[in-house]
């Protein structure tokens, strides 16, 4: 059992190395960066009011509009989030405006607001200031802009806008999934979401990370000829195989790790963003999915000889992944469409779409059963041709072997 002495010194080199125990670390400090910083610079509040300029030529605006903006935002410290200057002059809007825009050049006002007299009838309104993109203002200035003209509009009416206010409050719907049993559970959208697309970028990751470990790793030892040293001591399959299984475990251990981390992190804040009960069934298929996609790196990155070629076959058999995250939303909201099943039975695609479908709507156990079967045909059937094509692509040097090189290598007994 060869192939088991090449798993364990993979594994070992590469879990022992820096470089490993680095980004064991640093990348979930880098998914919490990602993830969570720009969340909370975007809910940071502001250090010191804001001061927006209003021309409303409606005039019967501006005073509720700034009375509802003084209720509704306010400092950590009490005071009003923004002071507004009321810049109605009896002038035309043209110079009107050039006085605003003078002011926002001096740094008097962040921008203005222009309230045409037709707001009533067009509802439209202008903004004008050097940082546009601040989204925040505009949200909350629009908002509330839309909020004192409905209601005046149904002050006019001869309607009480507080009592219709309350008439159309607000219907909170719970959520609760039925299964196939008749159980019920309550189940919000991030718990259904979050329990598959976690599964698939993880597989993703490890599919990256690993496939690019495995085709270095050939590319490595076929560049300073320790390949020929290992198959004078072991097979060519047992080499790929110990391969495979090493550099497999590596990644499980890290996805491992990382996913321990995230339970607790989940727990301890307490968000429900994973379904437990299917946890098993989805860590079947993303261990066929990533053994399958383990043996198709290895056979594409065996006739490959420089680091740049490896990193384009890396990238080509990774857009397979990609393809089942953009059709994601598809799939929860009709997981059981015809077109949905069948890229479930495309061996390529079946990993990631039945991780999705599992936790919004069980598939029959026919297709459970099925698609497990393929995979498990198809991760097989993968290794035979990974292993007929590094048997003899890891002693080839120099020029990329052709497709008809290829079919031939597979056909040789």
């Amino acid at each position: 059992m060869k192939y088991l002495e090449v798993a364990k010194w993979e594994f070992l080199e590469k879990v022992t190395s820096k470089a490993f125990i680095i980004s064991l670390v640093l990348m979930p400090i880098i998914m919490v960066i990602f993830g969570v910083l720009p969340g909370l610079l975007a809910s940071k509040p502001d250090e010191k009011p804001i001061a927006i300029g209003v021309i409303d030529e409606t005039t019967k605006i501006v005073e509720t509009l700034a009375r509802k903006l003084e209720e509704k935002y306010k400092l950590p410290d009490g005071q009003p989030n923004y002071i507004l200057r009321n810049l109605k002059e009896d002038l035309k809007f043209s110079e009107m405006k050039s006085r605003a825009i003078a002011m926002i050049t001096k740094g008097e006002i962040e921008g203005f607001f222009h309230i045409p007299a037709t707001v009533y009838d067009s509802g439209k309104v202008e903004y004008r200031a050097e940082n546009v993109s601040n989204i925040r203002v505009a949200e909350r200035f629009s908002r509330t802009i839309e909020e004192v003209i409905v209601e005046q509009r149904l002050t006019k009416e001869g309607l009480d806008p507080a009592r219709l206010k309350k008439l159309m409050a607000d219907v909170n719907v719970k959520s609760i999934k039925v299964s196939g049993k008749g159980e019920e559970k309550e189940s919000g959208f991030l718990e259904t979401f979050f329990s598959a697309y976690i599964v698939i970028m993880m597989l993703m990751f490890l599919v990256l990370t690993s496939g690019q470990l495995l085709i270095r790793s050939v590319v490595e030892e076929k560049s300073n000829r320790v390949i020929e040293v290992l198959l004078s001591s072991c097979s060519a399959q047992d080499l790929m195989v110990g391969k495979i299984l090493g550099l497999s475990g590596l990644g499980i251990l890290q996805m491992l790790l990382w996913g321990i981390i995230g339970v607790g992190v989940a727990m301890k804040t307490g968000a429900n963003i994973f379904a437990i009960e299917n946890l098993l069934l989805s860590l079947v298929y993303f261990v066929l999915g990533y053994l399958m996609y383990a043996a198709i790196f290895v056979a594409a990155g065996s006739p490959v000889t420089t680091e740049q070629e490896a990193q384009q076959i890396t990238s080509y058999v990774s857009l397979m992944l990609v393809f089942p995250i953009v059709l994601a939303v598809p799939a929860m909201q009709n997981p059981d469409s015809t077109l949905i099943r069948i890229l479930s039975f495309i061996p390529l695609l079946t990993p990631a779409f039945m991780v999705l479908r599992i936790p919004i709507q069980m598939p029959e156990t026919w297709e459970i059963l099925s698609t497990i079967a393929l995979l498990i045909v198809s991760s097989v059937g993968m290794m035979w041709v990974a292993g007929k094509i590094f048997r003899t692509a890891i002693l080839v040097y120099g020029k990329r072997p052709s497709l008809p090189e290829l079919w031939r290598w597979l056909r040789a007994s």
